[in-house]
């Protein structure tokens, strides 16, 4: 009696955006989900997959575990691929799961300093400042341009950095003018106007990948769009949310929600797979917020993936051929996350003289993941490792993804641990508009 008087009590205390015991008790503890989980494919440990950490929660819930140093440990060596949901037989809402639970612990557990300073600088200052974001992608170009960067990784001067050292080599390229030049511009359709549509820019995006962006908008160009870029959106809040930070991550959905559905679009477009992912949940991100529930599900009505949207229409044809063979990594939170895993295929057969070959394990994670190949370094790089295995076994000499976090990874991989092809090519992944851009291009 003691012991269930005690886990009401805990219960009845806890954080309203905890893991809800109603969501706790779908898992039955079959165990299906173990081989999809890369961490546990990794280290076999029970308390690293879904089933371990889901019983994890389930102990801290009723107050019969504290939250220790282990649990913090397993909830942040998840990568959050939600792999283990496709596996599910029980409809398990992992993903929602994990959010909550660290969302739980961002209210009761401070990092140390100055990890707590960064972290807030990062997600409360940074990302949301379009400025800032503007200045330090000028900061990183100059750095990257100038020579500097070079000089500092031959000189050695980076051992002195000491962790920092390690993630050197996942920095993206800088690349000027940012996509935030495009900001409340329009850009018309090509022929005859079919669709009108929004383009989401993001966050870091705009910064490191603006080129694709300004590749996204041709294709949907070529295919009848005019594309609107609307100047009052901002970063989607995916990073916040699996990070915990789920009351910043519903400030963001509202800014984009009040941006966007000011007009009637027929399709709100990403073209980033783990933004897509949260910009689909904002219905559940604000599932108690009564001015914007509605709006938000009306809002989600409108968001396409850009693979599911060009793969829905009658896609121009009208392409030049790609003579390459190329493997594709499914974004782990375009396959799981927004199930959509036959349109990229799709759009990658469409594309004339493009060898298109599987990979083994495609849907298996790269170890990106938002921000956990900085936090979780050395198990990104084990789960990178891994992967790489699968991309060179189909021997391909480039790599397609359809999300930038998994672009940066992936390069990453094929620098260290590529084939001939891969290192050769200064260009050895690509999204998949790209891919259908450059087609578009080749077309006499």
């Amino acid at each position: 009696m003691a012991a269930s008087e005690t886990a009401l009590r805990v219960m009845a205390n806890r954080h309203p955006d905890a893991p809800q015991q109603k969501d706790l008790d779908k898992c039955v503890h079959c165990g299906l989900c173990l081989n999809a989980c890369p961490t546990y494919r990794e280290l076999g440990v029970e308390m690293d997959s879904p089933r371990g950490r889901i019983y994890q929660m389930v102990q801290v819930a009723t107050g019969a575990a504290p939250m220790d140093d282990g649990y913090l440990e397993h909830m942040a060596l998840c990568l959050g691929c939600r792999a283990c949901e496709t596996a599910c037989p029980s409809g398990v809402e992992y993903g929602k799961l994990i959010e909550a639970a660290r969302t739980e612990i961002q209210s009761k557990v401070k990092r140390p300093f100055p990890w707590q300073l960064i972290e807030d600088f990062v997600y409360g200052t940074l990302l949301p400042s379009p400025l800032l974001l503007r200045l330090v992608g000028g900061f990183l170009w100059f750095h990257q341009k100038s020579g500097i960067e070079s000089l500092v990784r031959t000189s050695g001067l980076l051992k002195l950095l000491g962790p920092l050292a390690k993630i050197d080599h996942l920095t993206p390229e800088a690349q000027l003018p940012t996509f935030y030049t495009k900001y409340g511009k329009v850009f018309f359709a090509e022929g005859e106007r079919k669709y009108r549509v929004a383009m989401l820019g993001g966050c870091i995006a705009n910064v490191f990948f603006a080129r694709l962006h300004e590749a996204t908008v041709r294709v949907l160009q070529k295919n009848g769009c005019e594309v609107v870029v609307p100047a009052a959106q901002g970063c989607c809040g995916a990073l916040h949310a699996h990070a915990g930070r789920r009351e910043e991550a519903r400030a963001l959905a509202r800014n984009n929600i009040d941006a966007l559905l000011q007009t009637n679009f027929d399709a709100i477009i990403s073209n980033t797979g783990g933004c897509g992912a949260t910009l689909k949940e904002y219905d559940e991100i604000l599932e108690h917020d009564a001015k914007y529930h509605d709006k938000a599900k009306i809002f989600v009505s409108k968001l396409k993936d850009v693979n599911e949207f060009l793969a829905s229409i009658d896609l121009n044809m009208n392409m030049g051929k790609v003579n390459r063979r190329v493997t594709y990594q499914d974004s782990c939170h375009l396959c799981h996350g927004q199930k959509i895993k036959l349109a990229p295929r799709k759009l990658l057969k469409a594309i004339p003289g493009l060898d298109f070959v599987e990979m083994p394990a495609s849907d298996v994670c790269c170890g990106s993941a938002g921000t956990y190949n900085v936090v979780e370094n050395e198990m990104a790089e084990q789960i990178l490792s891994s992967k790489m295995k699968n991309v060179n076994s189909v021997n391909p000499e480039q790599i397609a993804s359809s999300n930038p976090g998994c672009m940066i990874q992936l390069a990453a991989g094929c620098k260290m641990h590529g084939n001939d092809k891969l290192k050769s090519n200064p260009e050895p992944v690509k999204h998949i508009v790209e891919l259908l851009d450059e087609a578009y291009r080749n077309f006499n």
